[in-house]
């Protein structure tokens, strides 16, 4: 290949790269789908203790339908807790078993979306509560402010102030061992996030989303980017969380990486930053004032083991209704569909089912739980962790009580993606109403459909004609059977449920459309699968070296010379022009990782052949610049297995360099 044809080609992979990634950014994941597992429900460990050390335990934990991290450090026979969920019991289990007593909890800021469990650990073990003096909480505490630290055992945490989300936030930095200057960790709380930033909206009246974004502006530059670039941290929320924007669903970065990919924090200046971060903010739930309220004045403790509400006969529970009761029906999209309580709302107990409810059911109004015995238990239980205290009560008996008093029932009906499809192609259709987000129904959607989000379903279906056959969709029909059971409670006379949602329509092989690139009523054009790079980062791929040699192929576009003077141990060195051009590259069976200097035509080589084959190719995150500065080692350690050949090794019209031996690391730039 000439090097002018190099140039054009190299130019058309980095465009044909960005316009692609640029779209496939607008996909946004279903975290809705992603917590309908049982599991999703409880508290779960996630992380604990890499290194072997004696005396010290870190535990990271995650609460999938609420997005939400919280954390237990151990030392000296002494636990903290931060950030905990209202229902304790997996703290205290945990403690118990690693022969710790919980002695402090520590709060990093008045959490919003959740009830914190800060007041139950007070009460269940005599812990202290630490906050800051900011708060100016109303519940007994320890007041810290910025530079306070307390210690334990071989453990000392340090209160660093950093508002932003709201203007209470701290960070605390972990020291282990305690002497250490340098934090071996920090837990960030809302302040910063893996792809984002705490929200600065949700202070109502009491102060500007501008000022708090101002403010975390500040937080980040002038305290968190001093961090080294390796320091771990770990957030109180991930993907799915409505504390923020774009979170990532990873539990744990670094500054450097943040520092390199976080979109907010590539707003260097001030004005920037604040108009990235106000802008495009989803809709905060309407509970989430109350739940800001309740954690700072001190929630109400919770008698676990009473949380079923009263059973009530049908109708008790039709009086109620027509007195204005909600009535909540917990079970799953299918059984709501054959059959429920006329006027009830589908919010499934497979799900995000206590943010649902915040969002949907009025705060401090009364409200009914429908379904069986242990999907009404587990319901009541769950919906404590937002404040829904006090459900009025249950429907004994279930739909099947309701339906042998003879009370009003209604029904759901369930159509099949590949008979709305047909009935699409015919002009026979209802309406279709997708309740997704507009940024979710905007990337990919099943046709020209209509979009109202769940969260305005309420007052924007009046847009609707109630005589009109409509059909609700959503990802998983998750979401669309609460719209669906929205247009019932309104009284439209025939309403549909996509069964299976959009996955299922995907699955059937059926259209769909992706975004329109024009304004509201633009034509939509159809949706393109266009096949990218995965960026494979230092620490993932120096995994790979020392944990799985011999399952991938490295191979190295610099110039002969930098190869030589610094080198992946395994890797072989190509000339781009031989990978773009010659197909022997575009077969076997492991993956093909190219690797550049800075990443820049790594992954525009990798752009161009992954349009060529379904070969697995992975381009090194940041190059060999990142490699060598965030792994301090770039080579396996001595005496590690070297990687085996791939089973096919292409055979380059223009010859590569034989792998170089193990280089010890220098103190030059190698080419990086």
């Amino acid at each position: 290949m000439k090097r002018n044809d190099l140039v054009k080609c190299l130019s058309v992979g980095l465009f044909l790269l960005f316009a692609a990634s640029a779209w496939a950014a607008g996909l946004p994941g279903d975290a809705e789908a992603a917590t309908h597992g049982d599991e999703a429900a409880s508290v779960q460990l996630v992380k604990e203790t890499e290194q072997k050390t004696p005396d010290f335990v870190f535990r990271q934990y995650n609460l999938a339908v609420l997005s939400h991290y919280s954390y237990l450090i151990g030392s000296g026979g002494e636990a903290l807790i931060i950030d905990p969920a209202r229902d304790i019991s997996r703290y205290l289990k945990d403690a118990q078993e690693l022969g710790l007593k919980i002695t402090r909890v520590y709060l990093t800021h008045s959490h919003a979306d959740f009830v914190a469990g800060h007041a139950e650990l007070a009460k269940a073990t005599g812990a202290e509560i630490i906050m800051n003096e900011a708060t100016q909480a109303g519940f007994p505490h320890k007041p810290v402010k910025d530079g306070d630290s307390f210690s334990f055992g071989k453990v000392r945490g340090m209160i660093v102030t950093t508002p932003g989300h709201t203007p209470d936030g701290t960070c605390l930095y972990v020291h282990h061992p305690a002497d250490e200057k340098k934090p071996s960790f920090v837990l960030t709380g809302d302040t910063l996030f893996i792809g984002s930033v705490g929200r600065p909206d949700l202070m109502g009246e009491g102060m500007s989303a501008a000022a708090l974004a101002e403010m975390g502006f500040h937080s980040w530059k002038d305290k968190l980017s001093k961090l080294p670039d390796d320091t771990k941290f770990f957030p109180a929320h991930g993907a799915g969380s409505l504390c923020g924007a774009h979170l990532s669903d990873k539990p744990v970065s670094t500054i450097g990486e943040q520092r390199r990919e976080n979109v907010y924090l590539q707003h260097k200046d001030l004005l920037s930053y604040v108009m990235a971060v106000i802008d495009g903010l989803p809709d905060a739930p309407q509970y989430f004032k109350h739940n800001a309220k309740m954690n700072h004045d001190g929630p109400p403790l919770v008698d676990w083991d009473k949380t079923t509400p009263p059973a009530l006969p049908a109708a008790d529970v039709l009086a109620l209704s027509q007195k204005g009761a909600w009535m909540i029906d917990v079970r799953d999209a299918r059984a709501f569909a054959a059959a429920h309580p006329r006027g009830a709302l589908s919010i499934g107990i497979r799900g995000r089912f206590e943010t649902w409810t915040g969002i949907m059911i009025p705060w401090g109004e009364p409200f009914v739980l429908v379904g069986s015995n242990d999907e009404v238990r587990e319901a009541a239980f769950r919906l404590k962790r937002i404040g829904y205290d006090a459900p009025a009560g249950f429907l004994q008996g279930g739909v099947d009580a309701w339906k042998q008093a003879k009370l009003p029932a209604g029904s759901l009906k369930l159509l099949k993606p590949q008979d709305l499809y047909q009935q699409m192609q015919a002009g026979a259709a209802p309406i279709v109403v997708d309740v997704r987000l507009p940024s979710e129904w905007m990337a990919l959607r099943i046709g020209n459909v209509l979009n109202i989000p769940i969260n305005k379903m309420f007052a924007e279906s009046k847009r609707l004609s109630k005589d009109m056959p409509v059909l609700t969709v959503c990802n998983s029909a998750y979401r669309s059977s609460m719209g669906a059971s929205v247009l019932l409670k309104q009284g439209f006379k025939e309403v549909f449920n996509m069964e299976g949602g959009s996955e299922a329509w995907i699955a059937a092989g059926l259209p769909t459309l992706g975004a329109t690139g024009g304004g509201h009523g633009a034509a939509a054009v159809p949706a393109r699968t266009v096949r990218l790079p995965d960026r494979i980062g230092s620490a993932d791929l120096k995994r790979l070296l020392m944990d799985l040699p011999g399952t991938f192929e490295i191979v190295d576009v610099r110039p002969p010379a930098q190869f030589t003077d610094f080198n992946i141990h395994g890797s072989m060195n190509a000339d781009i022009a031989d990978v773009i051009a010659n197909p022997a590259y575009l077969n076997g069976a492991v993956p093909l990782v190219l690797v550049d200097r800075d990443g820049s035509l790594a992954m525009a080589v990798g752009g161009i052949i992954s349009q060529k084959t379904a070969r697995p190719i992975k381009v090194l995150f940041g190059g060999l610049e990142a490699y060598w500065n965030e792994s301090g080692a770039p080579v396996p350690p001595a005496g590690s297995a070297p990687a085996p050949a791939p089973a096919v090794r292409p055979s380059p019209t223009t010859p590569a360099s034989a792998p170089a031996a193990p280089q010890p690391p220098k103190k030059k730039s190698a080419g990086c």
